[in-house]
């Protein structure tokens, strides 16, 4: 069987040695890609195009919470994403797995835990903490978010990016320039994105990709 091969998508330097210790007990270091950031992981998915695993965290850099999940699933939807987080609110854990998330990890996990983590979401079980199970379990899961993700999901690649440019602000011929391609074929793609997303102009369309944003927590104390 070949082995695993897993990138670790985090800024922290010391939580992504945590991740390679803990990986290392049961996979060669040259099956372990890092990436700091969310420009760089896609590189590396690019550049890998036999990476099984991604353990993303949900605020580094060019990540703002759910975004980077759901536009990783969207690219690349045969690799399992397991998020990675320090915040371990019931709700964010729920509404990452509606969006394709193969598990969640706490940064507050031991290596022990790491390591029981990481087995069972390379067995291809999905890891949720003991503690968290019951919460996330109890969590109201919103019918608007669900049916949010489902037509996320039906995004092509090219749609979610062009839907990424207009929740920036971003105008028709911007987005054209930004992704080298024809001014019409923005329209083309903004009238198929309204329809997936069943909403009736950018703005809206605008709206509910930021609904897919989180605060971060330690940003929030350091604040």
């Amino acid at each position: 069987m070949t082995p695993a091969r897993v990138l670790i998508a985090d800024d922290h330097p010391l939580f992504r040695s945590a991740l390679v210790q803990a990986l290392t007990g049961f996979l060669d270091k040259t099956n372990i890609l890092q990436a700091r950031d969310l420009p760089e992981t896609f590189a590396q998915l690019e550049n890998h195009d036999e990476v099984d695993l991604v353990l993303l965290d949900l605020h580094m850099p060019g990540n703002r919470g759910l975004t980077g999940l759901a536009s990783i699933r969207c690219h690349f939807p045969t690799v399992a994403v397991v998020v990675v987080s320090a915040n371990e609110d019931p709700q964010v854990i729920r509404r990452a797995l509606d969006h394709g998330a193969a598990g969640f990890i706490p940064k507050s996990s031991g290596l022990d835990e790491l390591t029981a983590a990481l087995q069972t979401v390379l067995d291809c079980r999905e890891w949720i903490p003991a503690h968290l199970v019951r919460a996330v379990a109890g969590v109201n899961d919103s019918e608007s978010d669900r049916t949010l993700a489902r037509r996320m999901a039906a995004l092509t690649p090219q749609q979610f990016r062009v839907l990424s440019l207009v929740a920036q602000g971003r105008l028709n011929k911007q987005i054209a320039d930004d992704l080298e391609i024809q001014e019409r074929t923005v329209k083309a793609h903004m009238s198929e994105i309204f329809h997936k997303l069943d909403v009736r102009n950018r703005t809206q369309a605008g709206i509910a990709f930021r609904r897919l944003e989180l605060v971060d927590p330690a940003a929030r104390i350091d604040s």
